[in-house]
């Protein structure tokens, strides 16, 4: 090492005083003899690790494929303290922005179609995580969502997204490890995935419901214990704060915001996922793969809020026992993606504001999605995408359906860093969904770092 320092600097002070260090290349030979040229028995000198430096701020995902603007970044900027490597500070933002067209026909009055242009912020995000040692971290995001929405152009309002801290191997093990506060539950794949790296913006409607059934939007303050063995089982369980009462939509789409609860318990629950063959463990939860590797994956997940106790505004009695039946399955190979999951909702109200029937009526929900994309890794990362959803919202009873099917290309610029993409969807409604047909066509990108 001494032999190639002291060459160095021969080689910086006597061939290379006009150049800039950022301009110097050097390469040695098998001897550590140190050159200015390159040649065929002659490797690259890492100038920057020379004297055994370490990098403190690091961005760019050393992984990732060459997209048309480069390499995509880890999410956030890490900046790792000098005099103790174990903590750490990272930082970034995510920005996606939305053109939309949307047209309405609405099926109960003839002749009735409205058109709607818009442009708005699907997300703007700030997020900040930190290192506080080898097992512990915390990871919070701000947000404004949907910010300009609607024809009211409503600007939003900040609020808190995740706000958890994780312990991360405590024993040692990957089979256990720890969150607590504000950290998703898995009550669906598609909501679970970071939506940085999910295929579509807008997850589908029965993934969104799930989303709300058991925790306030699926992060409800909580205690969870999660861990995985060699990424061939995976598994979470966790306990807290069930659903919000104005988040608790019956079947006809209409919000609960008269209810008034007297009694609820915490949600229990949990999700187990096998990736049952070799060479196809699942190493990351994400929809965008971007051509690389291969995974398949089976998944199913049970949670309940045990009491749910009040009465809504009419006087009629709320005693529910809510759970959520979750299955998923997904794989992808090379370019070729493609996940499903079947939705199942045990108490769904069926109407909130019924002056007839004491106590509320309930019954089952049950629905699906499936959602495909195919990566052209040879054609710039130009991938088409397809995703068709049924869900019926109340079983047994007609005129509760919600189709949606929708298509759409991303171009993944450098990967999930810089992307746009164009959507097609035709959404219909059922009589006592709302009896119209919406079809949306819209612009996307995505900026983070």
């Amino acid at each position: 090492m001494k032999k190639i320092v002291l060459s160095v600097i021969a080689a910086l002070t006597f061939g290379c005083l006009s150049v800039s260090a950022d301009e110097i290349k050097l390469y040695q030979n098998a001897n550590g003899q140190v050159f200015t040229t390159s040649a065929t028995d002659r490797t690259p000198i890492d100038m920057i690790n020379l004297s055994g430096a370490r990098k403190s701020i690091t961005i760019i995902d050393k992984k990732s494929p060459d997209f048309l603007l480069g390499k995509q970044t880890h999410i956030n900027m890490k900046f790792v303290a000098d005099d103790n490597s174990d903590m750490w500070l990272k930082a970034g933002v995510r920005i996606q922005g939305t053109f939309e067209n949307i047209k309405t026909d609405d099926k109960s009055v003839e002749n009735k179609d409205t058109s709607l242009s818009e442009a708005y912020l699907r997300r703007v995000r700030f997020e900040v995580a930190a290192g506080f040692g080898k097992h512990a971290s915390f990871v919070m995001d701000i947000r404004n969502d949907k910010s300009n929405y609607g024809i009211e152009n409503t600007e939003g309002s900040f609020s808190v997204g995740d706000a958890y801290v994780k312990i991360k191997k405590p024993f040692g093990t990957s089979l256990v490890n720890f969150k607590l506060y504000r950290a998703k539950i898995d009550v669906s794949r598609t909501e679970t995935v970071k939506s940085a790296r999910v295929v579509a913006y807008d997850r589908p409607y029965i993934a969104d419901s799930a989303a709300q059934y058991i925790s306030f939007n699926r992060r409800g303050t909580n205690a969870q214990v999660y861990g995985n063995w060699e990424h061939k089982i995976q598994y979470q369980l966790a306990a807290g704060a069930a659903t919000s009462p104005d988040k608790t939509i019956s079947a006809d789409a209409d919000k609960g915001t008269g209810i008034n609860l007297t009694e609820q318990s915490f949600f229990i629950g949990g999700k187990v996922k096998a990736s049952p063959f070799d060479g196809w463990e699942e190493l990351q939860n994400t929809e965008t793969y971007m051509g690389q590797g291969k995974h398949f994956t089976l998944g199913a997940a049970y949670w309940m809020i045990p009491t749910m106790k009040g009465a809504n505004a009419n006087g009629n009695n709320v005693d529910l026992k809510r759970s959520l039946i979750n299955v998923e399955a997904s794989m992808h190979y090379k370019g070729f993606m493609v996940q499903a999951e079947y939705f199942k909702f045990n108490d769904m109200v069926k109407e909130w504001n019924t002056a007839v029937t004491i106590p509320i009526e309930t019954g089952t929900s049950d629905g699906w999605y499936a959602t495909t994309e195919y990566v052209f890794t040879d054609f710039y990362f130009v991938a088409p995408f397809a995703r068709y959803e049924s869900w019926d919202r109340f079983n047994g009873s007609a005129g509760y359906e919600v189709t949606s099917a929708l298509v759409g290309v991303n171009w993944y610029l450098r990967g999930n860093t810089t992307k746009v993409g164009l959507v097609a969807q035709k959404d219909t409604y059922g009589v006592n969904t709302g009896d119209k047909d919406v079809t949306k066509v819209r612009v996307t990108s995505q900026w983070f770092f």
